[in-house]
């Protein structure tokens, strides 16, 4: 008689572990660079981009709290598009997420690691170590799901560790700090209503991507319906405090002109925190953190993968699963893709595309609790959207107006987004075609 296997399940801390996991990295010690360099110089705006950002997170995981509770089944927007507009739309969604939404993330960490890791070893090339930590963390994500649980708990305690002491010394044993003044001066309003801004914005809100993080294994969740959402929130909350913290101590410690078009900006400021060789140090520190980031997302990204794969007969072989409930196939797809993007892509250029689409499915996902509410009235909500219908609202202004300007400023990165959501609509329609042909 064969042993049946258990299958192992998530329980709230190991979820919320994925969702700071998920947010805290590449876009926290990348973007200030960038925002820089597009004419964002004002202190004041420079953090009210930061916390305009903690607030759309906010208030889409409390939308994805309640889509989750009343829909609770692995794949993120994947499951709830498809329910809620139409099967090709959640197919754009999951196509996109499958192949670019979490691979492309995972390339960006990828690189920004390299980039730390060759400050501290400039011998080198950054490409190779990037390429080796994603074929490291992907295979420990085939061993188990325990295996890979494990080592996420551990590799996110260790990064807030390292933020917490990185802000606390920013703080204390800088010795020449830089003039901060945070209340709005009346210039100020030009930048926050300047095209530069808005796209800022966009940097900042890939930073806070990874909010929705433990809507995409739902299904491998303890009491999904109560977890779910006091996982979304609690990582949410977390982390934009630590993110408007670690802002602060990059502008309190370094010039704004050692800042300006930095990738690793971590690595300048704590250059001014700690000196040249402590500097070596904290960047060393800083790419093993990112080591939580890439792991986060190998696992979470193949779920959705995975659920494509149950769902449509003609990509089965995408939703084979080892005896022990990992997703083999999804996970290995999704490396290589992540490994293509690693060595073919340029970090600003991806990073724009990836957060242009990103704004748009969830956007359409937090839309939808509108629709879910109007056409299951009477369904019963374990969890319900604080400050509906206003909540929802906030968060659907803010993407319109960051997708308008984002497509007046970077209409080429916006064209090929709006390229890869065009492509996955016709490979549903040409899958739809040939499942119906069969039948």
């Amino acid at each position: 008689m064969k042993k049946s296997v258990q299958i192992q399940k998530i329980g709230l801390y190991t979820a919320i572990a994925y969702v700071i996991a998920n947010m805290v990295g590449t876009g926290v010690f990348t973007s200030l660079g960038f925002q820089l360099a597009g004419g964002v110089t004002s202190i004041f705006a420079l953090m009210l981009l930061w916390l305009m950002g903690g607030i759309i997170a906010f208030t889409g995981a409390q939308v994805y709290g309640e889509l989750g509770s009343v829909m609770p089944r692995s794949g993120g927007e994947y499951h709830y598009l498809s329910k809620l507009y139409h099967p090709s739309v959640g197919f754009m969604s999951g196509f996109f997420s499958a192949f670019i939404g979490f691979a492309a993330p995972i390339a960006l960490a990828a690189m920004a690691l390299g980039e730390y890791f060759n400050n501290v070893y400039d011998g080198i090339n950054p490409q190779i170590i990037a390429a080796a930590v994603i074929v490291l963390i992907t295979i420990i994500h085939i061993t188990s799901l325990k295996a890979g649980g494990r080592f996420q708990i551990v590799f996110t305690a260790l990064k807030i560790i390292l933020v917490l002491f990185f802000i606390i010394a920013g703080f204390l044993v800088t010795k020449n700090p830089q003039p901060i003044n945070l209340l709005p001066e009346s210039a100020d309003w030009s930048q926050i209503l300047s095209a530069g801004f808005a796209v800022s914005l966009i940097y900042v809100y890939y930073s806070y991507s990874g909010w929705n993080a433990s809507a995409y294994f739902v299904s491998e969740m303890k009491n999904p319906l109560k977890n779910l959402p006091r996982s979304l929130l609690a990582g949410t909350l977390v982390v934009t405090v630590l993110y408007l913290l670690v802002n602060f101590v990059f502008l309190y410690t370094a010039p704004q002109s050692e800042l300006i078009g930095q990738l690793d900006v971590g690595a300048v400021s704590a250059n001014y925190i700690f000196g040249q060789r402590g500097g070596q140090i904290i960047s060393l520190f800083i790419s093993i953190l990112l080591i939580s980031t890439i792991s986060s997302m190998v696992f979470a990204g193949p779920r959705v993968i995975q659920v494509i794969g149950e769902d449509y007969p003609a990509l089965k072989f995408l939703g084979k699963k080892r005896s022990n409930g990992v997703p083999l196939i999804a996970i290995i797809v999704q490396s290589a893709i992540s490994l293509i993007l690693l060595l073919t892509s340029t970090f600003e250029a991806l990073l724009t595309y990836l957060g242009f689409v990103m704004n748009i499915f969830a956007f359409l996902t937090v839309a939808g609790v509108y629709i879910h509410r109007i056409k299951y009235k009477n369904v019963k909500r374990p969890y319900k959207t604080w400050g509906y219908p206003i909540v929802p609202a906030i968060f659907l202004a803010f993407v319109i107006w960051n997708v308008i300007y984002l497509f007046k400023e970077k209409t080429f990165e916006t064209l090929m987004g709006l390229s890869t959501m065009l492509i996955g609509l016709i490979i549903y329609y040409i899958i739809y075609y040939f499942s119906k042909r069969k039948k």
